[in-house]
């Protein structure tokens, strides 16, 4: 298959490969904050250009292989006008689905700060993905179907959020970003009017501070999605958008092996979900205990919980200037593997994305669809290479992958 469409993506690693930018976007700070029920406004702050540096010498890019690859991509199939592209649930009011999908930057790290999180259960699509450092995690939340009151606590985002919102026409709110990451978000085809953040000058009432809590003040920022709609509205960014690509059904259509547990061990953070056959869904367990939603205190399900094989590699963009740590690129685009987890069994597949505005599609070796169940997806991104993580899944054998 032709590699043309990806021009834009090379053009972004070549950015990154003479490194753009070193310096960092100082967060707020740790300091604890007052724990008096009041919630502050944001200000929309103005933004100071960052200064030039000499970068480093680049780092080598890996080149990531994968034999063999599906052969075709499915042919998209409509949906009807009534039908969430991104879940395949039949809405009630399928006005809902006449506007733009948003993205939201959410923690993950610092369990003590930002757990429980809130409105999780509410969105369609959440990606999990290794945060710099290679320690924690942080989550992108994609929501269309359904609007909480309020999601975060919001984080700043990271490069993987240059390629999650291009695949589901969405519009991106996080924190903020490294003056590195924000060179290439002002550079890509998401900026101005798809892109909202403190970091280019949107504050309130878009996001805002919720010092109920005595925690440090970075876990304090959240985020109302109808908000974040309404300013994109104003930017000539609404209605629905072409989502095309995802394929559910309610029972399976693939013979699967069953999968009633499924572990993660990230370096210093352990995911686990357990199929719960009351419901048919997957119940989320985070470093031992249940993970719940501070909106409704239920515990987090998926109707599907999909562990994508993605390459991953340090950058030169400096995220966290304290430690050092470097930006983290997800080259999510092309093929890779991945494990479908649905209705207590596993699927072995593979992931593709030839088009820079192309949705994930999850396929065989023979490039057929792999359908996911009704309902909302986790996907798990980990790393391939050196430090790909163990996946392992009872009752089946620890580690087991599909075979490249």
């Amino acid at each position: 298959m032709s590699h043309t469409k990806h021009k834009r993506w090379r053009r972004v690693l070549t950015q990154i490969a003479v490194g753009l930018v070193v310096a960092a976007l100082v967060s707020g700070a740790l300091g604890g904050c007052s724990s008096s029920e009041t919630v502050e406004a944001i200000p929309a702050p103005t933004h100071t250009p960052a200064p030039t540096a000499t970068p480093p010498p680049p780092t080598a890019t890996p080149t990531p292989t994968l034999t063999p690859t599906p052969t075709r991509t499915p042919t998209p199939t409509p949906w009807p006008e009534n039908v969430n592209p991104l879940t395949g649930e039949v809405m009630s009011d399928p006005s809902l689905l006449e506007r733009v999908p948003v993205a939201i930057k959410i923690a993950n790290t610092w369990p003590q700060y930002v757990r429980p999180q809130a409105g999780i259960n509410s969105a369609d699509l959440i990606f999990e993905h290794y945060n710099e450092g290679w320690f924690a995690t942080r989550w992108t939340a994609v929501y269309l179907g359904k609007d909480p009151e309020r999601v975060g606590s919001c984080r700043s985002g990271r490069l993987i959020d240059l390629e999650i919102p291009a695949m589901y026409k969405a519009v991106l709110g996080c924190s903020g970003f490294s003056n590195g990451v924000l060179a290439l978000i002002k550079d890509s085809d998401l900026y101005p009017d798809r892109v909202a953040s403190p970091s280019v000058g949107v504050g309130a009432p878009v996001f805002y501070r919720d010092f109920s809590r005595n925690v440090p003040l970075e876990h304090t920022m959240f985020t109302d999605p109808a908000v974040l709609r309404e300013w994109a509205a104003e930017r000539g960014v609404s209605g629905r958008q072409e989502l095309e690509g995802m394929v559910f059904s309610e029972e399976p259509t693939i013979e699967g092996e069953p999968a009633t547990c499924v572990y993660i061990p990230w370096y210093r953070q352990d995911t686990e979900w357990r199929y719960d056959e009351d419901s048919g869904r997957y119940l989320r367990w985070s470093d031992g205990a249940p993970h719940t939603d501070a909106l409704d205190g239920q515990q987090l399900s998926a109707a599907n919980v999909v562990v994508l094989y993605v390459p991953q590699w340090n950058t030169d963009i400096i995220e966290e200037p304290h430690s050092g740590a470097l930006s983290i690129q997800f080259a999510l685009w092309d093929s890779n593997c991945a494990i479908i987890f649905r209705d207590g069994m596993r699927i072995d597949g593979f992931w593709q994305r030839w088009g820079r505005e192309d949705m994930l599609t999850l396929t065989d070796e023979e490039g057929d669809p792999i359908p996911l169940k009704v309902g909302n997806t986790f996907f798990e991104v980990v790393p391939t290479g050196e430090r790909e993580i163990e996946i392992i899944v009872e009752p089946q054998e620890r580690g087991r992958r599909p075979r490249r």
